[in-house]
């Protein structure tokens, strides 16, 4: 039923969580996980002309580390993982991969908040592509961890 897993990473200690949701989908399908990193251009283009190279490389690096992290968690796992990073703004890269790829399913974390909390965080990347991906999408509570 699904062969291709798309798991968009930030990094953050949340992201554990959701890639082990993605390996047990992945195992139990003989599937592929892919792994998205995004370089949050908008980041960069906030920051002082003299500090932007720094901010990208940094930026840079810590995608290339939530790459790496990720697929040694599948191998540990026996998942094949294939990783990608972009630059652009996440939701929209989120999505146009997931187009590109043919993913057959998105894997997303979530703070989980509810009432004031949720109406203050609606612009969230998790939430912008749930909304419009159109595709099945498992949204996976990491309550403090990170998105």
């Amino acid at each position: 039923m699904y062969d291709r897993i798309l798991v968009p990473t930030d990094g953050s200690s949340g992201t554990e969580e959701t890639l082990n949701h993605a390996f047990h989908i992945a195992d139990d399908n003989g599937a592929t996980v892919h792994t998205l990193y995004v370089v949050d251009r908008r980041l960069f283009l906030a920051a002082d002309e003299d500090t932007q190279d720094d901010v990208i490389a940094n930026l840079v690096e810590e995608g290339e580390a939530a790459l790496d992290a990720a697929e040694a968690a599948g191998a540990d796992a026996g998942v094949a993982v294939v990783g990608e990073r972009r630059e652009g703004i996440p939701h929209t890269e989120i999505m146009n991969y997931a187009e590109e790829m043919a993913a057959d399913l998105l894997v997303m974390g979530t703070h989980g908040r509810t009432g004031r909390d949720r109406l203050a965080s609606l612009g969230s990347v998790t939430e912008r592509v749930v909304e419009s991906v159109g595709r099945p999408t498992l949204v996976v509570d990491i309550g403090d961890g990170g998105a």
